[in-house]
């Protein structure tokens, strides 16, 4: 990939409350990227950019491909139409940057791959997720030792009520899977980088309002024996802990969630402080201790962004990682589908198609 001799021009595709309030604040305070102009649709929207941003509007996203000066575009949009506004990108000679979830499947994320690879432009993933407070510091306790070999890890996300908008909408590729679910998957496979043997998913539809999974249960197998479960709910009024990773030496649990996007949504992330009733205890045979949650920083994500643009770094999100994760959501879509376990090549664990 050629390396950017400026600082890079970025276009954020959609204005709602991602697109303006997290995508539109973390590149206008990264220093060494500019936010060059939004797409949006909303002439109305349009209006509140100018006010808000400074910065060009886009009626549409082909209105922004024919900008010479973009450099990159940033995919704010549903889930359903990453793939198909990527790959046109990708083709107009635009660096690519998608939220999560990546697209619908693998041979979507498969077109997207070959689209940057043929036309040697930077793809990655809005994987914020690897940057919150509470996954570095389980990444910390595993790099140290303290808990042993780690043999089991869940992941929870949970809430209580009914989603609205497009996350609601199948069609749009909204869902509990899709959204949180994309994060935690990401983060597991950050932790357990071996091969995955098998994935076996259950999902609920309980919310006659909506045609989107109320529960996603996935339980990922890995080569090493290790065994990863992510539970994803809109029934939990008592969420269960947000982590919780057993090891040989100890046990880890943590309820709460990073308060970077509450600060930030509030108009200031760098005011994200977590309460200390939210750290985590770490628990041996013998003792348990409080761990203090290592502070979040959503702002690394564009700013190691803006080192592969310019001076060619790895993002942070490599396409590989990327189509990791997609070939586990594949396998978790068929399990549900099916009732079986899937290996994440699509072969199904008692040999049936």
């Amino acid at each position: 990939m050629t390396r950017l001799d400026h600082a890079p021009r970025l276009v954020v595709v959609g204005y709602g409350r991602w697109g303006r309030c997290c995508h539109c604040t973390l590149i206008r305070g990264t220093p060494g990227l500019v936010l060059h102009g939004v797409v949006s649709a909303d002439p109305a929207k349009r209006q509140a950019v100018s006010a808000e941003q400074g910065c060009r509007t886009y009626a549409t996203l082909g209105e922004a491909l024919c900008d010479e000066a973009v450099d990159m575009v940033v995919l704010a949009t549903p889930n359903g139409a990453h793939a198909a506004q990527a790959v046109a990108a990708l083709e107009a000679g635009k660096h690519v940057l998608t939220d999560k979830v990546m697209c619908l499947d693998l041979s979507q994320c498969d077109r997207m791959i070959e689209a940057a690879r043929r036309h040697d432009r930077l793809l990655t993933v809005f994987q914020n997720r690897r940057l919150d407070g509470d996954f570095l510091t389980v990444c910390q306790l595993m790099e140290t030792g303290a808990l042993g070999d780690v043999r089991w890890i869940e992941m929870a996300w949970q809430g209580f009520g009914i989603w609205g908008g497009w996350r609601g909408q199948a069609a749009m590729g909204g869902g509990k899977l899709y959204d949180l679910g994309a994060h935690l998957l990401d983060q597991i496979l950050v932790l357990f980088p071996e091969a995955v043997s098998g994935v076996y998913c259950r999902t609920h539809f309980d919310l006659p309002e909506r045609d989107v999974e109320s529960e996603g249960f996935v339980v990922i197998s890995f080569a090493s024996g290790r065994t990863a479960v992510v539970d994803v709910s809109s029934l939990a009024a008592v969420p269960k802990p947000r982590f919780y990773v057993r090891g040989t030496l100890a046990t880890f649990s943590k309820h709460g969630l990073d308060p970077q996007e509450k600060a930030m949504m509030a108009g200031d992330i760098d005011a994200a402080v977590e309460p200390e009733g939210q750290y985590g205890v770490l628990r041996t045979r013998d003792a348990e201790r409080v761990v203090p949650t290592l502070p979040g920083h959503w702002r690394g994500f564009y700013e190691n962004l803006r080192q592969a643009l310019v001076d060619g770094a790895v993002p942070l999100v490599t396409v590989a990682q990327a189509r990791r994760v997609m070939a586990v959501v594949d396998a978790a879509k068929r399990s549900a589908a099916t009732g079986a376990v899937v290996r994440p090549d699509g072969r199904l664990e008692n040999g049936v198609e």
